[in-house]
C-alpha cells in the first residue's frame, strides 16, 4: 500500500499497551472484588469483550489512518500483534500477582476444584483426589501458566481479528 500513513507497529504498540493495563485493571477489580478465583463466566466474558474491544477498535483505527483501507492480512497481523503485547504485559502481573501478591493462590485454586469435585462427585476416593491433586500441581507453576496463557490469547487473538478483518476489509480499486 503506497500511501499508508498508519503503521502496524503504532497500532499495536498503541492498542496493546491499552489491553494489557485494562486487563490488568479488570484483574485487580476481580480480586478486590473476592471473585478472582472463581474463573467463572464474569471473568471469561469480561476478558473476552476488552479483547474483542480493544481489537475492533485497533483495526477500526488503522483502517482510519489508512484512507478507509485494510486487508485480511493487515487485520491478522495487526489484532495478533495488540493481542501479544497485551498478553506479555498481562502476563508480567499474573507472574508478580502468582509470586508476591498472593503467592498461594494455586493452592487455594486447587482447594475449590476439590470442592467443586467433590460436589458433582461425592465418590470420589482419596486416591482419586489425590491423583487430580499431583495432576494440576504439574500444570500449575507461573511458567507453565504463562506459557499457555500466551498460547490461548494468540488462539482467541487470531478468531476475533480474522473475524473483525472479515468484516472491516476493504481493498483500493484497482484501475485497470
Amino acid at each position: 500500500m503506497e500511501n499508508q500513513t498508519t503503521s502496524t507497529k503504532q497500532i499495536a504498540l498503541t492498542y496493546g499497551l491499552i489491553l494489557g493495563f485494562v486487563s490488568i485493571a479488570f484483574a485487580v477489580v476481580l480480586y478486590a472484588m473476592g471473585k478472582h478465583l472463581d474463573g467463572g463466566s464474569l471473568n471469561t466474558i469480561g476478558s473476552l469483550v476488552i479483547t474483542i474491544g480493544i481489537i475492533v477498535f485497533g483495526l477500526r483505527t488503522f483502517k482510519i489512518g489508512n484512507g478507509g483501507f485494510l486487508s485480511l492480512s493487515e487485520a491478522l497481523k495487526t489484532g495478533l500483534a495488540i493481542v501479544l503485547i497485551g498478553t506479555i504485559i498481562s502476563l508480567l502481573y499474573t507472574y508478580v500477582f502468582m509470586t508476591y501478591i498472593e503467592p498461594n493462590f494455586m493452592s487455594q485454586v486447587m482447594e475449590l476444584q476439590q470442592q467443586k469435585a467433590l460436589e458433582a462427585n461425592p465418590n470420589l476416593t482419596d486416591e482419586q483426589l489425590e491423583a487430580m491433586e499431583t495432576i494440576t500441581k504439574k500444570f500449575s507453576s507461573p511458567m507453565i501458566i504463562m506459557a499457555v496463557g500466551l498460547v490461548w490469547s494468540l488462539f482467541i487473538g487470531f478468531i476475533i481479528s480474522l473475524i473483525a478483518g472479515l468484516i472491516m476489509k476493504k481493498a483500493p480499486e484497482q484501475d485497470y
